[in-house]
């Protein structure tokens, strides 16, 4: 039988080293509350994550993992007065102090004190007093657990929009059609902008017109990316704008050429700590081109974000292409690093539900997916 003070929790201990563990229960203190987790996401940042065993900002192992989640308050600490037992929530990772020379400056993403919070991968997670007061927001009715856990990862892709400054009527290219590209291309077209998808495999082009694409490029040999997308921009000036979501030095250099004269580049994917990137300098110079770089979110961001979710425009439920319970949480990080490049349809988000294998039965696979994990 299940013990009363514990409960089933995804532990990163290293590089490609999760472990499925028995933890106490949290417990929460003053302004906090405990949520019962409805549903986890998988997220791109959590595998570069388990890939290199850290994260130098949110987490240095061992610690639980997972940070896109949703579900019910299960407990609340003293003081805490703007949710209650049984309320429906969305809980982001992090929150700003609003105090410091970045928060004051309306730039609360680079927060010198941003509070983090991970351990969604578990059957509970404990939600810390500042992000409880100034980023935990209350899901209405007939909203899936799955689908308002979306908002994290579109707040960034909203913050980095808007960072963009696009308009609508403008056209954009997106490069990268993984599960932020393609909410990129999805809140774009939402907004009014003509978007061309650059992409690299087949089984991307159908997601990148589902989710607002109106034109595709397929990255293979013999192909001049950037003289075939500049050929789709009117006039084949270049976009009035383009997003960079894939994060080599490579697509880098493409999406400067890519843009017009006066247009803005968004270097929205992240290379490793120490690359280094060689730009043509005359080109935005005398292009009068704009370099913006977008990171994390803010309370801001995250609140449109959930409305575009709650509102049904946005298309959250394309958006979860499989289904997992907790128990394979290690394996499915293990899959996801060896994937076959070759499937017919693309993997986006996978949706956990860490109620649909129980505590009690965790002892059966413990072993087989720890053995998996590493």
């Amino acid at each position: 039988m299940r013990s009363s003070n514990q409960m089933l929790a995804a532990v990163l201990h290293g590089k490609e080293d999760l472990r499925l563990e028995r933890v106490p229960l949290p417990i929460p203190e003053k302004g906090e509350i405990v949520v019962r987790v409805g549903a986890a996401l998988t997220c791109g940042t959590d595998l570069k994550v388990y890939r290199r065993g850290y994260h130098a900002m949110m987490l240095q192992p061992p610690i639980p993992f997972g940070h896109e989640l949703a579900g019910t308050v299960s407990d609340i600490g003293e003081g805490v007065t703007g949710f209650s037992v049984g309320d429906r929530v969305v809980a982001l990772n992090s929150a700003p102090c609003d105090a410091c020379f970045f928060c004051e400056h309306d730039q609360q993403n680079l927060c010198e004190d941003l509070l983090f919070n991970n351990g969604a991968y578990a059957e509970f997670i404990r939600v810390p007093a500042r992000i409880v007061e100034k980023n935990t927001l209350h899901i209405p009715e007939g909203i899936a657990f799955e689908h308002a856990a979306l908002t994290e990862p579109l707040a960034c892709v909203v913050r980095g929009l808007e960072e963009t400054m696009a308009r609508p009527g403008d056209t954009m290219v997106v490069v990268g059609a993984g599960p932020i590209g393609l909410m990129f291309m999805h809140a774009a077209e939402l907004a009014g902008i003509h978007v061309i998808a650059v992409v690299k495999r087949e089984d991307q082009i159908a997601s990148a017109r589902l989710f607002g694409a109106s034109q595709v490029v397929q990255i293979h040999d013999g192909i001049d990316i950037v003289a075939a997308t500049r050929a789709l921009t009117p006039q084949q000036r270049g976009a009035d704008s383009v997003i960079e979501a894939v994060a080599t030095p490579m697509t880098w250099g493409w999406a400067v050429d890519m843009v017009r004269k006066g247009g803005t580049v968004n270097f929205f994917g992240g290379p490793p700590s120490g690359t280094r990137v060689t730009l043509d300098t005359n080109r935005l110079h005398y292009g009068d081109i704009t370099l913006k770089a977008s990171f994390h979110h803010t309370p801001a961001a995250c609140r449109t974000a959930f409305e575009l979710v709650t509102s049904g425009r946005f298309k959250a439920a394309e958006y979860i292409t499989g289904r997992a319970s907790l128990a394979d949480v290690p394996h499915l990080f293990h899959k996801m690093l060896t994937r076959s490049r070759g499937a017919s349809r693309l993997e986006i988000k996978t949706a956990i539900f860490p109620g649909s294998h129980p505590l009690e039965d965790f002892a059966l696979v413990e072993s087989a997916l720890v053995g998996a994990a590493r």
